[in-house]
């Protein structure tokens, strides 16, 4: 039996267009705990001291708010060819030949568009910067954790992910949400259904409950009152705190997901919905509904939708 192709290591940044990047810049600055560590022509690139990865975050100014890519890690040039050629076997449009990267660490990938017209960026021998572990009580984000988008076919958007990228189910909140994984974190991506294909938030771990809490604080006595949280959801078990940065952008402070050790043992779950318990299960973190749902509403140009910010 022909071993599957699951070539996707760990999600490596995530690139948005913004329209007020000096307020950007300052926010995920001086906020929320990234670095800058590059700039270029109105695109900065923010890394954490805690990750190898060169940067975690791109912003780029835009007239527009948008998510430019989502970037995925594999282990080697020859996993990125091969890639490439499942694609094209399969009629899916590429933006860029695999080659040389021209982004901080180089490296070598490819960009296609899924089903919903996002641009995918996977790539290997991306240069390692140095970094270390976090101290206690350091409350600035570890890693980027995972990233959410919003779908109008989330089937076919987790066929897609699953087929080309070798992604797995890990879990459903009813039929609105998949949670998808390429290792033993529960997911690093995850679609929720919506009337438009769109960015629903980006996610960065803590190192520590603790210190989830303290950036969680940090960002209130700022003045930037909480989305949603803090609490702790179903699916993944993972702490949550939800913000907007300055251009409504849905951002998240979490930590403690849940890791899936025995990939072939496990057993994909269906959350309810509806259940309280599903959404928040410690029951701190307020109603969704009052302040998630707006938000995610004029994100996706409103229209009859039941939302899964998770």
């Amino acid at each position: 039996m022909t071993a599957a192709f699951r070539p996707i290591t760990h999600l490596r940044h995530v690139g948005i267009g913004v329209p007020d990047y000096g307020k950007a810049l300052e926010f995920y600055k001086n906020l929320w705990g990234l670095q800058p560590v590059a700039d270029d022509s109105g695109v900065t690139f923010f890394a954490t001291p805690a990750d190898p990865e060169q940067y975690i975050l791109r912003v780029r100014q835009d007239q527009d708010k948008r998510l430019d890519l989502i970037a995925f890690g594999v282990n080697s040039p020859e996993e990125v060819d091969e890639l490439a050629r499942r694609l094209a076997v399969g009629g899916i449009t590429l933006d860029r030949e695999p080659g040389k990267l021209d982004t901080p660490g180089g490296g070598y990938g490819v960009r296609f568009f899924d089903p919903d017209g996002r641009l995918v960026e996977v790539s290997a021998g991306v240069a390692q910067k140095p970094f270390r572990e976090l101290e206690e009580r350091e409350s600035v984000p570890k890693k980027l954790s995972h990233v959410v988008i919003n779908s109008t076919d989330v089937a076919a958007t987790k066929a897609f992910y699953e087929t080309y990228l070798g992604f797995r189910l890990s879990d459903w909140l009813g039929d609105l949400m998949c949670f998808m994984r390429s290792g033993t974190q529960h997911h690093i991506l995850a679609i929720s259904r919506a009337p438009r294909a769109s960015l629903n938030h980006i996610s960065f771990e803590m190192r520590g409950l603790d210190e989830y809490m303290r950036g969680s604080g940090r960002l209130m006595r700022a003045g930037h009152r909480p989305l949603w949280g803090p609490g702790r959801h179903g699916p993944g078990d993972n702490t949550f705190t939800y913000f907007l940065d300055p251009n409504e952008n849905v951002v998240e402070y979490t930590t403690e997901l849940e890791t899936i050790e025995d990939d072939e043992a496990w057993e994909p779950r269906v959350f309810d919905s509806t259940s309280p318990q599903s959404q928040d299960q410690w029951g701190t973190g307020g109603s969704m509904t009052e302040t998630m749902l707006p938000v995610l509403l004029k994100q996706t140009d409103g229209g009859l939708w039941t939302p899964s910010p998770i």
